[in-house]
């Protein structure tokens, strides 16, 4: 086999690696959550929100690294449920500040087992989990501030057109 063809390989492909990985690691949520009747994406909703209370819209979507058009329907459905409140700020009435209901906070209590009962499913030592967590963590930083080095053709923009 060629290197281009070696290059190519799915097997060899970091993203699908990761893609793979990120989807084992939510489906193994899914039973513990559907405990709390929340998907995935509300539950990281609700874990910034029991860490920080009354945060903006746009603060939760940095933190979570989601745009206001994905956030904005979690927020609402969360809402519906009782479980969070949205309120436009007084002093700027573009910002919408998020807090936490009792309902949301009562929920807390019940999803605290979560994390433990993930790392018991995943078969790691708690070692293992902080060395893999550090190393994409790691990964994610080095790729948000490195550039990788492109080809010519690729740096100028230049593409075929179909």
């Amino acid at each position: 086999m060629n290197r281009e063809d070696e290059l190519l390989k799915l097997e060899n492909q970091l993203c699908f690696t990761l893609y793979a990985a990120s989807r084992a690691v939510t489906q193994m949520y899914r039973p513990l959550l559907d405990e709390l009747d929340l998907t995935y994406p509300q539950y990281l909703v609700m874990l910034v929100l029991w860490e920080n209370d009354r945060l903006t819209v746009n603060e939760i979507g940095e933190l979570l690294q989601l745009d206001s058009g994905t956030l904005t329907p979690l927020l609402k459905k969360l809402e519906a449920r009782g479980l969070l409140s949205r309120e436009r700020d007084k002093e700027d009435e573009r910002k919408v500040i998020i807090s936490l209901l009792p309902e949301g906070k009562k929920l807390k209590k019940r999803a605290v087992k979560i994390p433990e009962l993930l790392l018991c499913r995943s078969g790691l030592s708690v070692d293992k989990f902080r060395e893999m967590k550090g190393s994409i963590t790691g990964l994610i930083e080095t790729m948000k501030e490195q550039e990788c080095s492109l080809p010519p053709a690729v740096k100028a923009g230049s593409r075929k057109k179909k």
